[in-house]
C-alpha cells in the first residue's frame, strides 16, 4: 500500500517543529492519512544525530524503491535542516513522487539571502518551484516565498495548538513574566532581562521565568551584574505538565525576538489566555495584533519592551481583556481542529483521500 511519508524531526526533540508535529499528530492528521512519520534528526551528539539521520534516509529508500510512496511531506527548517531534508527530496523527484515542503526556519531567509552561495540559492528555489506545495507559517513568510519563487505553488497553513481548559484570571501570579524558548540573542533574552532590570524599581514583586535551554550561563551572569538575580528564574528545558502549569500561572507571556517563523510559544500563550509582548517579526503580527491580544515591540527596543509591560503589569483589567482576546482568537485561528482539515486540500490536490480507521505509525 502507498503512503503518505512525513520526516522531520524526532516528536521528543525540544523545539517549535517537534511541538508542531505532536499537536498535528494528537489532532488526528497522521492516523487519518495513514501516514509514516520518519525521524531524521533528533537531541544528543554527533553520532545519535548522524545515526537517526541515516536510519531514516534507509527506511525511505527501501519504502520509495518498490514504489510505496504516495507523497512525500518534509518538515524543513534552514542550515543543517535543509540539507538533510535535500537527501530526501532529491531521489523523491528522481522517482517522480510528489513532495510538499513545509518550511518552519525563523531564520531561513537569512540562510538563503547571507548565508548561501549562488549555487546554494539556485538549488533551494529549484526544489520550492518542483514541490507540489510549499506549506508557509504566514502570508508575510509566503509574500518573501513569491519574491524569489513567483512560480511557486504555496499556501498558508499555521501552526496548530490544542485548546487547554480556561485558566481562572484571579488564580495567576501578578507580577509573573513567562518566556519559553532558546536562550540566545535570536530570542531577545538579554532585551527582556535589561527590561526587568528597568522594572524591578516599581514593581518589586516583579518574576520572569525562563524556561529553554542554550546560553543560561551568560544570561544569568548578566542578570547577576544588573543586580536582578532575585527576580529571575531560569528553569532550563521545560515540557509537559511542567510547561502548562508555567502556563498556568504566568499573567503575561513575553518572546522579544529578532526572527520567527509562526513561533509555538506564542500560539500556546495566546490559548492560555495570557496577553503577548513580543516583536513584528515573521508571522508573529498575524498572531497578536497590536493593542489587541497585546503589544508588538520593536527588535532590541529595552525601553519599549519595559514601557509596554509596565502598562499591563499595572492594569489587571486590561490584561484580563488582552487575555481573553487572545484566547478567542486561538480559538478561532489556531486550534488544531480548524487546522488539521486544512490539509486535507493539500493531500487532495494530490488524489489522497483519508485512510479511515488506521493508526498512528510513529
Amino acid at each position: 500500500m502507498r503512503r503518505i511519508v512525513m520526516v522531520g524531526t524526532h516528536p521528543s526533540t525540544q523545539g517549535g517543529v517537534s511541538a508542531v508535529v505532536n499537536v498535528l499528530k494528537a489532532g488526528g492528521l497522521l492516523s487519518r492519512f495513514n501516514i509514516l512519520y520518519i525521524a531524521t534528526h533528533r537531541d544528543g551528539g554527533a553520532p545519535t544525530k548522524i545515526g537517526t539521520a541515516i536510519v531514516g534516509w534507509l527506511q525511505f529508500m527501501s519504502m520509495l524503491v518498490v514504489d510505496r510512496v504516495a507523497a512525500l511531506h518534509v518538515h524543513m527548517a534552514s542550515r543543517a535542516s535543509f540539507w538533510r531534508k535535500s537527501m530526501f527530496i532529491a531521489p523523491a523527484f528522481i522517482a517522480r513522487t510528489p513532495v510538499i515542503v513545509h518550511l518552519h526556519g525563523a531564520e531561513f531567509r537569512e540562510f538563503y539571502t547571507n548565508e548561501s552561495s549562488t549555487l546554494t540559492r539556485r538549488l533551494i528555489r529549484k526544489i520550492f518551484n518542483r514541490a507540489s506545495d510549499v506549506i508557509v507559517l504566514s502570508h508575510g513568510w509566503q509574500d518573501w516565498l513569491i519574491s524569489i519563487c513567483p512560480e511557486v505553488h504555496s499556501r498558508v497553513i499555521y501552526n496548530p495548538v490544542q485548546l487547554p481548559e480556561c485558566t481562572p484570571f484571579d488564580t495567576r501570579e501578578r507580577f509573573a513574566l513567562l518566556f519559553l524558548g532558546r536562550v540566545g540573542s535570536r530570542k531577545g533574552v538579554i532585551d527582556l532581562i535589561e527590561a526587568v532590570a528597568k522594572l524591578a524599581a516599581q514593581f518589586p514583586e516583579i518574576r520572569l521565568r525562563v524556561a529553554g535551554d542554550g546560553d543560561i550561563c551568560g544570561a544569568a551572569r548578566h542578570a547577576a551584574t544588573l543586580g536582578i538575580s532575585g527576580n529571575i528564574e531560569f528553569l532550563g528545558w521545560v515540557r509537559g505538565e511542567a510547561k502548562l502549569q508555567l502556563l498556568r500561572q504566568a499573567t503575561i507571556y513575553v518572546l522579544p525576538s529578532y526572527a520567527e517563523g509562526l513561533p509555538m510559544s506564542v500560539i500556546e500563550a495566546l490559548a492560555f489566555g495570557l496577553p503577548v509582548v513580543s516583536t513584528a517579526v515573521g508571522g508573529i503580527p498575524e498572531a497578536v495584533s497590536e493593542g489587541v491580544e497585546g503589544f508588538l515591540v520593536e527588535p532590541g527596543s529595552v525601553d519599549m519592551l519595559a514601557t509596554r509591560l509596565a502598562q499591563l503589569l499595572s492594569n489587571p483589567e486590561l490584561r484580563k481583556q488582552m487575555g481573553d482576546r487572545a484566547r478567542s482568537k486561538a480559538k478561532d485561528a489556531f486550534a488544531v481542529e480548524c487546522i488539521v482539515p486544512r490539509f486535507d486540500a493539500v493531500y487532495a490536490r494530490l488524489g489522497i483521500t483519508p485512510a479511515i480507521g488506521n493508526r498512528d505509525q510513529a
